[in-house]
């Protein structure tokens, strides 16, 4: 049996909103099948974009249409790639409003998240068909859209059903599957933060969600050359990985499993319109790099002697709330990235004395949390050598980051989300800024 089938099949039967997935080879043969199933009466709307669409939406419609259903399609342009927006995923939905159909998305990351929002605005359930294992949205219950440019993960609700064809998944391109890997790396780094956050009494640890992501992770990411080289078996359980991911995220409530510093770093790139090779950087390749610069940055942590923080010194030293305010305007400008950004840090800002209390509880169980930190990281180089094995990128000059980008962007991401993570306690300690600079130079 591949590794977590089992455990996949128990989410499902768990889950609030999934219903089912087929997860095998020959799989797109019953969607028609499927369809009825869930929707039975219903006709489809089947939305793709032009690559996704040869890759299975095609047939998609053939089977769908050999079941009796009425089937009519949305097919996007390939070039320039959609935009993972909510304005999209508007027009999505008033296309969907001709007719009482049932969306069924073909495609990965963008094409699912814009009809997971779009159907959700409807109050409609909808049919997911996966085309590549490039990243952990297909179950989860969020949609990471753009919002005026500020990308921010908005809740909606899974699909009722997947599909994953594993002869589809295999024929996709390289990259999109070592971007998946990559989204399955980082779930090191979020278990880290989630980790600090739950030693420093900020957000516990919630077991059962941290057991479905973390629990088989590591033998999940350990055949990163057969993920590469698209073995059925090798894809088959990296999309039981982040299926899982997705499922832990449903159950919780929020992208606290699976989404830590890493991310941050890379929703910052992808709000600046990162390119590399004149293309976009896409959202797995950015995480790829998020993962490495945070292993780095708990890196510079753990050599760091914490345990001789002057923690008077520290409180003394940290900045009140409006200073923030302009280090954000003057780094993230004075539109909807710099406003939403200092929103996101007053809800967790913390004023001296919380901050005193919290650097003595970081003193009393650094003993115990550095020595969780470093069974949960992978020293970096193995990590890189993780990457670079599954066809991902693992230097920062692989997305065209500059050491000065890169170590601009680990000063700033820790702006973007009122979540706790490692960025914040360098900060906190006063040690972000050679901390930055050790990643940026390593990396």
């Amino acid at each position: 049996m591949v590794l977590g089938k089992d455990r996949l099949a128990l989410a499902v039967a768990n889950s609030l909103e999934v219903a089912e997935i087929l997860l095998r080879q020959g799989a797109l043969g019953e969607a028609g099948a499927l369809f009825n199933r869930h929707f039975a009466g219903k006709p489809a709307c089947i939305i793709a974009d032009e690559n996704t669409w040869k890759a299975a939406g095609a047939a998609v419609e053939r089977a769908l249409h050999s079941q009796g259903i009425r089937v009519r399609s949305h097919v996007l342009p390939a070039s320039p790639k959609p935009k993972p927006s909510v304005e999209l995923a508007n027009d999505l939905a008033h296309n969907l409003k001709a007719d009482d159909a049932i969306a069924v998305a073909v495609g990965s990351g963008v094409i699912n998240d814009l009809v997971k929002y779009a159907a959700f605005s409807l109050g409609r359930a909808y049919l997911c068909v996966a085309t590549a294992v490039s990243m952990d949205g297909y179950t989860s219950a969020g949609a990471p859209l753009s919002v005026r440019g500020f990308k921010k993960t908005l809740q909606c609700k899974p699909p009722v059903a997947v599909i994953a064809d594993l002869d589809v998944l295999s024929h996709a391109p390289a990259a999109m599957t070592g971007w998946g890997y990559s989204d399955l790396a980082g779930k090191v780094a979020a278990g880290a933060d989630w980790l600090l956050a739950d030693a420093l009494g900020i957000e516990a640890v919630d077991g059962e969600c941290w057991g479905m992501v973390q629990d088989d992770l590591r033998h999940r990411l350990a055949d990163p050359v057969s993920v590469k080289r698209g073995d059925v078996n090798a894809l088959s359980g990296l999309f039981c990985g982040l299926a899982m991911v997705g499922f832990a995220m449903e159950r919780h409530g929020s992208s606290r499993p699976a989404s830590g510093a890493d991310h941050q770093i890379a929703h910052l790139w992808e709000m600046e319109g990162l390119t590399h090779a004149q293309e976009p950087v896409s959202h797995g390749a950015c995480v790829a790099i998020g993962t490495v610069s945070v292993v780095a940055l708990y890196d510079f942590l753990l050599r760091s002697d914490i345990l001789r923080l002057d923690v008077e010194a520290a409180v003394t030293a940290a900045p009140n709330f409006d200073a923030k305010i302009a280090v954000i305007r003057e780094s993230l400008g004075a539109g909807e990235l710099g406003e939403r950004a200092i929103e996101e840090s007053r809800a967790k800002h913390v004023e001296a004395e919380v901050l005193r209390q919290r650097l003595v509880r970081l003193l009393h169980v650094w003993p115990t949390v550095s020595n969780r930190l470093r069974q949960q990281l992978p020293a970096l180089d193995e990590l890189r050598g993780w990457l670079a094995a599954a066809g991902a990128p693992s230097r920062a000059r692989d997305i065209s980051v500059s050491r000065q980008h890169l170590h601009a962007s680990i000063l700033n991401a820790r702006f973007l989300r009122s979540r706790y993570t490692v960025l914040d306690t360098l900060e906190e300690t006063g040690l972000l800024a050679p901390a930055a600079q050790y990643a940026a130079d390593i990396l």
